[in-house]
């Protein structure tokens, strides 16, 4: 647990909207929140802003006892990582040793073919050293790290980071014991254990996410904190959350147990006061304890509560803001007892960008080539569905406020910029943004391809060109630029994108400081890894349409 940590509180944080318990960008379900008995008959009377007596009453175990056997047995976040990372070790092995297998006994042109002989030592002395050693490196590197396991990318980046060290350090021992070069393990073996690897990860975590949706292995946690800062964090986790947490309940400073709290129409039980949190935790069975911004007595109180719940091994989850902002820029170097956040500055260009221009590149001409004969017939249909051109062409705000003219397939009348001003006071947009859910300027079909976001296939063309990239932020129209505060211009330090973190999390239906709070956390945080697990979740997402209109 880090010592001397300053919390800063996620509700008041400023410059950027919003705080969050972890990475919250490519989390698909969320909790559930359990009510009290009372709370559900309406009985239990909602928390007003508290005001700090000297103590709270002591916790009675029946009371905690119940908010704990509210839901039915199941299995425990913490048992179901342990079970997960068992299950993970065999699958890894069993997958290891196939692709290991497959390169010994696959032939290359060109290469040394191990099967060939029977007697023929070297390719499998090679092929077991590869074997320990991918094993092997796939636990030193935490690929099966229960912080990291069904969420996030984090798990894939380091699979595929243990599987590179692997084959690399056997290049090097290859070369100095002046050994023929095993190409097949190199063609055949790491490309077979990049796919099925991921691929196993991915089908756990598929099974994990069903699990979730129907209350199982949820981490039981209870949120403690100021009432302004404790409700911002449930509002999040309720929302989406990277660790998905069952809530126990909440305790507040003076809190009083059998009274609940109110979190946007829901009743959370408070089940003590911060003073006695240590003892809640062990009468319901918590497996984390989340602290949500300053509390009373400070980083004392915080260290002496990483003590106490030692002895019934739960976690300390600190809800800092800056990890909303920075999350996977943030490193922790301990310098003679004093733990220091260190927050990587962001990049803007470099090689990493380099490197999605060239798949942006590479996927826009596949994709216009691949998708030209429902280009064609969309364009059909688009002209013989009303009068007016099949393209339409709309200035937007690009990179560094350079404007550029985005390709969309006209969905409306042709008209429409000319009837905007008589629909303002049916706008359904959030902040900035106009939209209309039921818009009478929609044409027949262009309503079906907005919902399944067919219309914005010519962006393709935008991408190519370099004005637009496969993912990014929203590409924002001027006059909303110009509503913009000023925080929120930073979403044009990088290209706007045909899609991202607010088109596969619920577009229009967001609230507007959230879409823009995804957004910023994409400008600054993004990944090439990332950028693939976004366009997947797009690919379901035009299947399974939410907030398109």
């Amino acid at each position: 647990m880090p010592l001397g940590l300053t919390l800063q509180s996620p509700a008041r944080s400023a410059g950027h909207p919003g705080g969050t318990v972890a990475d919250l960008a490519y989390a698909p379900h969320a909790p559930r929140v359990l009510s009290t008995p009372q709370a559900a008959h309406g009985d239990a009377a909602t928390l007003a802003p508290l005001r700090r007596p000297a103590a709270g009453p002591p916790v009675q175990p029946s009371a905690v006892a119940a908010a704990a056997q509210s839901a039915p047995a199941r299995l425990s976040g913490r048992e179901w990582a342990r079970f997960l990372r068992r299950l993970l070790r065999g699958t890894d092995s069993l997958l290891v040793i196939a692709s290991v297998i497959a390169g010994f006994f696959i032939h290359i042109e060109g290469g040394r073919p191990f099967a060939g002989t029977a007697a023929d030592l070297t390719g499998t002395s090679i092929g077991v050293v590869l074997g320990v050693l991918w094993i092997a490196a796939l636990g030193l590197y935490r690929t099966r790290d229960p912080k990291i396991l069904g969420a996030g990318t984090s798990e894939y980046k380091r699979v595929a980071a243990a599987s590179s060290a692997v084959f690399g350090l056997l290049a090097v021992g290859l070369v100095v014991f002046s050994v023929q070069p095993a190409s097949a393990f190199y063609l055949v073996s790491l490309p077979l254990g990049l796919i099925l690897l991921p691929l196993s990860r991915w089908i756990a975590r598929r099974w994990y996410n069903a699990r979730q949706a129907q209350g199982q292995y949820l981490v039981r946690a209870i949120v403690i904190g100021q009432a302004e800062d404790v409700r911002y964090v449930l509002k999040r986790i309720a929302r989406k959350s990277n660790a998905v947490y069952e809530i126990l309940g909440v305790a507040l400073p003076g809190g009083r147990r059998g009274t609940s709290f109110d979190v946007d129409g829901r009743r959370v039980p408070v089940l003590s006061s911060t003073d006695d949190v240590v003892r809640t935790v062990g009468l319901c069975g918590a497996e984390a304890v989340i602290v949500a911004g300053p509390v009373p007595g400070g980083n004392q109180y915080i260290r002496e509560l990483g003590w106490g719940l030692e002895e019934h091994k739960a976690e300390l989850v600190l809800a800092a803001s800056l990890t909303n902002v920075a999350g996977p820029r943030i490193h922790w170097r301990p310098v003679e007892g004093l733990p220091l956040m260190h927050v990587d500055v962001p990049r803007y260009s470099g090689a990493k960008h380099v490197f999605k221009r060239l798949l942006d590149i590479a996927v826009a001409a596949a994709a216009l080539i691949l998708l030209s004969p429902l280009l064609l017939a969309l364009a059909i249909i688009v002209k013989r569905d009303s009068p007016g051109p099949v393209l339409f062409r709309q200035e937007r705000v690009g990179k560094a406020g350079k404007p550029f003219r985005m390709l969309k397939f006209r969905s409306m009348v042709t008209d429409a910029e000319a009837a905007l001003a008589g629909l303002g006071t049916q706008n359904d947009g959030a902040g900035v943004l106009f939209k209309i859910r039921n818009d009478p300027r929609v044409t027949r079909c262009g309503r079906w391809m907005r919902r399944y976001s067919l219309d914005e296939l010519p962006q393709f063309w935008n991408v190519l060109s370099g004005e637009m990239s496969l993912v990014g932020p929203r590409p924002p129209l001027q006059r909303e630029v110009g509503r913009y505060e000023r925080h929120t211009h930073r979403r044009l330090l990088i290209k706007p994108g045909i899609t991202g973190l607010w088109q596969v999390n619920g577009r229009s239906d967001l609230p507007w400081d959230e879409a823009v709070r995804l957004d910023l956390y994409y400008v600054e945080n993004w990944s090439i890894m990332g950028d693939v697990i976004i366009i997947w979740r797009t690919f379901k997402a035009m299947c399974v349409p939410a907030g398109a209109y």
